[in-house]
């Protein structure tokens, strides 16, 4: 990170800046790929042996913290870069013999890129079972009709592969109801109609609205099986949560650092910043509520390696709601201490908070999360005064 990522950093802002393309694909990412994987530090997020390095969850989550102190570049560099990461545990884990050749291999060899389609642009689609992009069976295979959006990833230039959700059969119990397939972007009838940005920001890998007009997928690109959909999902976002979530506390000791060394570095009244005994204040809450929430996390991925994701699923969902936040309120005094420059590209604070605020949003809004654990918390203190009825 120090000899290589950081001082990449301005030499990936002017070659993006001198491309005016905002989805091009500077070549010090390639630099940068070719040194991670000479050190050995590629694909460090792949649990399985075969694939990867074979860390556990809790091995891996610090290697994350430390990607995340330069999201642009450092995930991508080490090939651990959602949400290819999550995509290549789905084929590693539900595709077919043909699928690991046609596109896990390229993926784990960071050659291709891929996206995932699920959220809609037309329902809510915090609640899955709302999914409405259709997925029908045609002859030998399947026919696709709808419309996705914020499909990350999928205006990157070396992007091949889509995952896409969708219902396969709407008379199934609700959460049977969906399916995942595999199309490839160059599937006739896949449209990408436009990127959106987050809070003015137009990310290299872009958040693409893609229409989906009476595209056809054999039935052999079907994962797992019709109705697994959810089973596929709960697969991938468990990991992936753990990833987000030690990124956001990479983001959020990077603005401390920055902080501390603004509040060094500059003087108002006769006395520098740091003197200040509401910016020292900053500083200790800052420093206790990372170190806490970092805690949790860790304490989670031990967990989804002891006893499963599914065990600690109150666990997961509450990393996902804490770690944004936390990071959230330290960039915030780290921006209210830099002045006019925190708001400005010159440090890579309001980029970080753009991209943390909508982490917030991102695989399942806060409040999603926060039923998730509320229930769980109702059923367990339930279960300890013995209710025969525990209530949903």
């Amino acid at each position: 990170m120090e000899r290589h990522v950081y001082p990449s950093e301005l030499v990936y802002e002017i070659q993006m800046r001198e491309s005016g393309d905002p989805h091009y694909h500077p070549p010090i990412v390639e630099d940068l790929k070719r040194e991670a994987r000479r050190r050995g530090l590629w694909n460090l997020f792949h649990p399985h042996p075969q694939w990867g390095p074979g860390l556990t969850n809790l091995e891996y989550a610090p290697l994350a913290e430390i990607m995340g102190r330069s999201p642009q570049l450092a995930p991508e560099a080490c090939n651990c870069n959602a949400p290819d990461t999550g995509n290549m545990e789905v084929l590693t884990l539900f595709g077919s013999d043909e699928h690991k050749e046609r596109w896990l291999r390229p993926l784990l060899d960071g050659t291709i890129r891929s996206a995932f389609a699920m959220t809609e642009p037309a329902v809510a689609s915090s609640d899955a079972t709302n999914i409405a992009l259709r997925i029908d069976r045609d002859g030998d295979g399947y026919v696709l009709n709808g419309r996705k959006w914020f499909a990350s990833n999928a205006l990157h230039p070396n992007c091949r592969v889509l995952i896409v959700m969708g219902r396969s059969d709407a008379a199934a119990a609700p959460h049977r109801q969906q399916s995942m397939v595999v199309v490839p972007m160059d599937a006739p009838g896949v449209r990408i109609l436009r990127n959106l940005p987050v809070f003015g920001y137009h990310d290299r890998e872009g958040h693409a609205e893609i229409e989906f007009e009476n595209v056809h997928v054999p039935a052999r690109d079907l994962l797992k099986g019709e109705g697994e959909g959810f089973a596929i999902g709960q697969a991938r976002l468990g990991p992936g949560r753990i990833h987000h979530a030690m990124r956001a506390i990479g983001m959020a000791e990077r603005g401390l650092e920055l902080l501390c060394r603004r509040a060094d570095s500059r003087a108002t009244f006769g006395s520098p910043l740091s003197e200040r005994a509401n910016i020292r204040d900053w500083i200790a809450e800052s420093r206790i509520e990372i170190e806490k929430s970092r805690l949790l996390i860790l304490k989670t991925a031990w967990l989804m390696d002891a006893v499963g994701n599914k065990e600690a699923k109150t666990e997961i969902a509450a990393i996902k709601v804490d770690a944004p936040n936390v990071a959230l309120a330290v960039l915030d005094r780290a921006i209210q201490v830099h002045g006019g420059m925190g708001v400005t590209e010159d440090v890579p604070l309001a980029e970080f908070w753009a991209h943390l605020r909508a982490m917030r949003i991102a695989d399942g809004p806060d409040e999603v999360h926060k039923r998730t654990i509320a229930s769980q918390e109702l059923r367990k203190q339930r279960l300890r005064r013995g209710d025969a009825a525990e209530g949903p």
